[in-house]
Parts: structure tokens; C-alpha cells; sequence
């Protein structure tokens, strides 16, 4: 039988992929990658180098990627290949970045006479490539290069271990009753969800999990003050020495591993800080720079953060019977505090926003800003029922193609998320379509209803297509810079925050919303009522994302590594500089960060302020022309979205916005301006 891994069409066969296809699939398309590298060599050039080896390694990519996602979605069976070819993967990559007769190839392009009149994208291929060669460890001699490529490996490894450890964590406890009376506060679909958990482990009642959104909805709504510090507490000591499974999945010693190998890196490369190593490829000029935005925006914040949690503190004590607010009352009275103050809450907007209403709005709202139609294909094989497929289209051309996996289920990694299926490239046989995954973990429908997203929800998929439409619409056909690739990490989420704006604004409301039952509009008065909630402590919410990106950048701006005890130590210092609330003795919160750990976010957590900076300052260019304004849609989409990696990120922002970018808009659209003027003195 043939290997589906071997024999791509553009989209994978997830009806016909088997975790033993993986190791030889893998390892062939390796050889394949080395043999086309070997003969390229002999006659170094664009087309006799780099292009065929773009295309070897495109094939690579497409066949790692359905294993890498499938690992992330199902879990389980694909574990096991998924890490071995991971391994495989890792080594090969660190072996280019250190291969000196291809380093050579990019230096001599680069010095060629034509260069400047190179195409843009080209030319952009080859200046990432030098940088990158350089973080590869190229230069380095003897047991250096052998160290460094060693630790690239192990990193790889590592960061696999941090992130099953989570997921093992996460799903290890649950909470079982029978009495509903425990549960008394619980909205109908978290409860509906429970019950569906529970007949799903053939058992009767209700069943709670540390999946996101029952989660949630236990912290946000559940009367039971035991309920909710168990669920608290589970959640928040998950893989660490404390809580329901102290020490049986702790990450302490993968975290102390990681730091120490990302110091060496950055060490082995004459660079002061795993920091000065993450920052060098991106948007941010240094690390200094990076401290002094996050330092400023929490000067400037907390305050008012303080100013929010004291109100908390008083309504809790006057109107809940709570003296003392601990850290697993906070959700739960914030939500009691908005509906007094403003009348309104995520349950009761929760009708007016069924998912397939909000997802062709989402559609309608994106059309209308750039000219692109969405159509779904069932005819496509998926990796679960509940997913679906969509084509992207544009003066009726397919132009691009997305998998959504919306909700949430046992096995599968927790978040939202955008990955790559495949990248906008020019072929031998034609232009390659860019395909994505958009993956989120919304409250499943239960049997026979609509599955109905909070307006929190309803933001995270706007996010997760933003990302999706940056990889989607690119116009640049040079792998490496093609769509995400070769864009700062630090102006990656742009496109995503970007395209949130939208999910607050009346006109665009009018086309995601209408009632699940009755399909009529969201009324006027809870419309205005969830726009005068939109800011509702804010100030508390940014003081805890610094809280994250202080931490991450701080950890990693170290000379060397760093003990568990540390890292608790850090993160305690942080939390005394910029935060407001109390946290509960288990915590271990950088057990679970996974951003950092696991992910691409290391030294560069600080990237979500940073890109809503940008996005902020993009988004009211809008508010000035109109935010359906098509000139405003395509502007952005020409100099922003359809450029890929191929110009600085910098560059393309003013480009966009006719000035480099200012933190204003920001502080206007999260409300910190209102709140400083509040909390000044006199």
C-alpha cells in the first residue's frame, strides 16, 4: 500500500494516515532533502540551489505537518511518531542551519552585482537566511557546533515533554457528582456539557474537567466556594509538586533543562542572554527597548489595576458576605460586580452568538473588508466530525483553504491556535494554494442544539482567523517568506488582534449575533450594555499579561539557567512589582506555561502587547475612515496581509498607517487613559 505521507495532494488524507506511516515517510523525505541539498551544491545558484531544495523541503513540511497537528488534536496514538519524527526533523534542520558550503551559497548571492534588482522576495529570502545561518550556530568550531546542534535536539525534545505533561495533567483529574445542587450557579450549557462528559465515561451525573471551558464556567459561575477552589487549585498546580497529582507529571526539571540548554545557545553564539538571542530576530531593536515598553505600560496600568481590585475587594465584602477575597473568588465576583454595574453577562449575551451565525458572519465581515468569499467543502476527509473545511476565494478563483476544528474534547491540546498545512509557492507544476488549521476549544453542542459562544468566544475566533488570513492571503510565492514565514515574531500577531476590533463594533455585531431560536438581533439595550462592559476591569487584565511577558523576558534575559526554586522566586518578584490579586499557595503557574515552554513565545511573550500597539494604532485608522471603508480593507490587506515576510514588519506598519506606530490608540482602546485620569492625584 502506498504512504499517504509520500503521495501529497494538497490536502492531507486524514482518512487514510496511520501513526506507522510516519518513521518511513519521514525518514525518506529526509534522504530526499540531503541528496537534492548535495547535488545543489555542485553548482551553487538560486535556481540550481535553493530552489530545488525549497522544493524538497516543501514536501518535508507538508508530510510533518498533518503528524505534528494530529499529535495536538487526538494525542494518544500519534504521540509516539509524532516525537520520533520530531527528532528527525529537529536534527535535520539544525544540520542545515550549520551546513557552511550552503552558508557560502547565500553569501555569494548576496554579494552578487545584480542583487539590489533582485525580486523583493528573493532578495528578503537571502538576507533571513544569512541572519538565521548565523543563530544556527554556523561560525561555531569543533565541540561548540557539536554542542549546539546537540542542544537543538534535546530542546526539540523537551519541549514535547513540557507540553504532554500538561496535557496528561489536564486530563488526569476530573470532579463527579450527583448532586446538582453542588453545581448550583452553573449556566445550562456548562451543565449540559458535564452531563455529556459524564455519559461519556458511562457514568450518571455530571462530570467536571480543567478544559477551558468548563474551567471557565465553574470559576465564573459556580456558587459552591469548594467547588471552586478545587477547580482552582487543580488547574492552577497542574504538572508541579502541588495539588491533586503533586510530582506525578511535575515539569520543574524539563523548565530548569530548557533554560539552562537556551542560556548555552545563546552563550555558544557570544550573546549575553537566551533574550538577546530571541530578540535579534525580531521587530524589537533590543532587549533594553523590550524591559523599558513593558515597564512603562506597567507603570501606567497598574494603578489603575490597583483602583479596579479595590472596588472588587468592596463589593465583595458589602454585597457577597467575602472579607477576604481569595484567588479562586475573583472570576466569580467580577462577574457578579459587571452584572450589577452594567446589567449584563457572557451567558446571558451567550444566546445571541450560536456558532454557525457567528462564523458566517465572521465570513460576511472579512468579504466585506478585502473582497474574499468563503465557501465550505464536505467532500474533504478530516481527523474528526466535527471539522470542517472551507475554500477562500476571490473574483471566483480558490485561492486558499482552512480545516476548523472549533471544540473541545478529551485529548486534544487546550488554547487556539493557527498552523500551517502547506505555503503559498510557485511550483514546476503551478502556483501552490496556502492551506491552513484554525483550532479552538469552544463548548461542544450538545445533542440536537447549536453550540452558543460566549462573546469572549466569539473574539478568539476572530483572532485565530486573523492569524489564518495572514498565512491565507499572502501574495508572495517564496516559501520562506511566504505568508507567516520569515515575519517578526513580535508583529505576528497584528493581523490576529487586528481583526478582533470588529467583534465591538455595532455594524459588524448586527451580522455575527442573532438569537439561536428566534434569529432575531441582539437588542439594542444588551448591545449597549456589552459595549459599556467592554473596558470592565482592563487595567487588571493587562497588569496580569505583563505579569506573563515581564516574567518570560526577564527569565530568559539570565546569563545562565535557573532552579525551580528560582523561577518561583522571579515570577514572585514580578508579581510583587505589577500585580494586584492574590494567588493561591499551589500555584505553579510556569509549570503549565506553555507559550514559553513549549511553544514559540520564549523571550517573546511580550509579543501580544507589542502587537496590540500595532494593532490598536491600525484599527483607528479605520475608526477615522470608516470600519467598512474597502480603500482602508484593501490598504491593509495590500501592505500588510499580502506581504508575508517579505519587507520588514516596520517597514510595512508605516507604510500601512503613513507614521511608525504610537501606543495612544492602545491606551484609548483598553481604556487606561480614562482609568489614569481616574486614579490621578487631586
Amino acid at each position: 500500500m502506498s504512504n499517504p505521507l509520500l503521495n501529497l495532494p494538497l490536502l492531507p488524507a486524514f482518512d487514510q494516515l496511520q501513526p506507522q506511516q510516519v518513521g518511513p515517510a519521514i525518514e525518506s523525505l529526509i534522504a530526499e532533502c540531503r541528496a537534492v541539498l548535495a547535488e545543489g551544491l555542485e553548482s551553487p545558484g538560486w535556481d540550481s540551489t535553493l530552489a530545488p531544495l525549497e522544493q524538497a523541503q516543501d514536501y518535508l513540511n507538508r508530510a510533518f505537518s498533518p503528524v505534528s497537528h494530529l499529535n495536538s488534536v487526538l494525542s494518544g496514538p500519534w504521540r509516539e511518531p509524532y516525537e520520533a519524527a520530531l527528532a528527525q526533523v529537529t536534527a535535520y534542520w539544525t544540520e542545515l542551519g550549520q551546513n557552511r558550503d550552503l552558508y557560502r551559497v547565500y553569501q555569494q548571492l548576496a554579494a552578487a552585482p545584480d542583487f539590489a534588482d533582485w525580486p523583493q522576495a528573493r532578495r528578503k529570502t537571502v538576507e533571513l537566511g544569512l541572519r538565521d545561518f548565523q543563530l544556527s550556530g554556523v561560525g561555531l568550531e569543533g565541540d561548540a557546533r557539536a554542542r549546539f546542534a546537540a542542544n537543538s535536539r534535546r530542546l526539540a525534545e523537551l519541549s514535547s515533554r513540557f507540553a504532554n505533561n500538561v496535557l496528561d495533567a489536564t486530563n488526569a483529574w476530573s470532579y463527579h457528582t450527583e448532586e446538582e445542587s453542588e453545581l448550583a450557579g452553573l449556566p445550562q450549557t456548562a451543565l449540559a456539557t458535564a452531563r455529556a462528559a459524564a455519559e461519556a465515561k458511562e457514568l450518571s451525573g455530571w462530570l467536571l474537567t480543567l478544559d477551558g471551558p468548563c474551567f471557565l464556567a465553574v470559576m465564573t459561575h459556580a456558587d459552591n466556594r469548594e467547588l471552586r477552589r478545587q477547580v482552582h487549585v487543580a488547574f492552577v498546580s497542574r504538572a508541579s509538586d502541588r495539588g491533586p497529582h503533586a510530582g506525578q507529571f511535575d515539569n520543574a526539571a524539563v523548565m530548569e533543562e530548557i533554560l539552562a540548554l537556551r542560556a548555552e545557545q545563546a552563550q555558544l553564539l557570544d550573546m549575553g542572554s537566551y533574550a538577546e538571542l530571541s530578540v535579534a530576530s525580531k521587530m524589537a531593536p533590543d532587549v533594553e527597548k523590550v524591559v523599558e515598553f513593558l515597564r512603562d505600560l506597567a507603570a501606567r496600568a497598574k494603578p489603575a489595576a490597583a483602583r479596579e481590585f479595590t472596588e472588587l475587594q468592596a463589593f465583595a465584602a458589602e454585597q457577597l458576605g467575602l472579607a477576604q477575597l481569595q484567588p479562586w473568588d475573583i472570576a466569580w465576583a467580577a462577574e457578579k460586580l459587571k452584572q450589577e454595574r452594567y446589567a449584563v453577562s457572557q451567558e446571558e449575551l451567550r444566546p445571541y452568538f450560536p456558532f454557525d451565525r457567528v462564523l458566517h458572519g465572521l465570513f460576511a465581515v472579512v468579504e466585506k473588508l478585502y473582497g474574499v468569499t468563503v465557501e465550505a467543502d464536505t467532500a474533504v476527509a478530516t481527523w474528526h466530525p466535527d471539522v470542517q473545511f472551507f475554500w477562500l476565494a476571490k473574483d471566483g478563483q480558490r485561492i486558499a483553504g482552512f480545516y476548523l476544528d472549533a471544540f473541545a474534547r478529551e485529548r486534544k491540546r487546550g488554547g487556539a491556535w493557527m498552523d500551517t498545512v502547506c505555503v503559498r509557492r510557485q511550483t514546476a507544476n503551478g502556483l501552490q494554494l496556502p492551506v491552513a488549521y484554525l483550532v479552538c476549544n469552544f463548548s461542544p453542542p450538545a445533542a440536537g442544539a447549536q453550540s452558543l459562544l460566549t462573546h469572549t468566544e466569539v473574539t478568539t475566533l476572530f483572532h485565530e482567523f486573523g492569524h489564518g488570513l495572514h498565512h491565507m492571503l499572502t501574495q508572495v510565492d517564496v516559501a520562506p517568506v511566504s505568508g507567516i514565514n520569515g515575519v517578526a515574531w513580535d508583529a505576528v500577531e497584528l493581523p490576529s488582534q487586528f481583526l478582533e476590533n470588529w467583534c465591538w463594533q455595532p455594524q459588524a455585531i448586527a451580522m455575527i449575533s442573532g438569537h439561536f431560536d428566534s434569529g432575531e438581533p441582539l437588542p439594542q439595550a444588551l448591545l449597549d450594555k456589552m459595549l459599556a462592559a467592554k473596558n470592565f476591569q482592563s487595567a487588571m487584565f493587562t497588569v496580569r499579561q505583563l505579569e506573563f511577558a515581564l516574567f518570560d523576558f526577564l527569565l530568559h534575559s539570565r546569563s545562565g539557567g535557573a532552579s525551580a526554586a528560582e523561577i518561583q522566586q522571579l515570577l514572585d518578584e514580578v508579581r510583587g512589582q505589577v500585580a494586584v490579586v492574590p494567588v493561591a499557595d499551589e500555584n505553579r503557574f510556569q509549570n503549565g506555561f506553555s507559550h514559553i515552554f513549549a511553544g514559540g513565545y520564549a523571550a517573546g511573550y511580550y509579543s501580544y502587547k507589542w502587537a496590540e500597539v500595532l494593532s490598536a494604532d491600525a484599527f483607528s485608522l479605520f475608526e477615522e475612515n470608516g470600519i467598512f471603508d474597502r480603500a482602508t480593507g484593501e490598504r491593509f490587506l495590500h501592505t500588510i496581509l499580502e506581504q508575508g515576510g517579505s519587507r520588514d514588519a516596520l517597514e510595512l506598519f508605516t507604510e500601512f498607517r503613513g507614521r511608525e506606530p504610537s501606543i495612544d490608540a492602545l491606551l484609548h482602546h483598553s481604556g487606561i487613559v480614562e482609568l489614569e485620569l481616574n486614579t490621578a492625584p487631586g
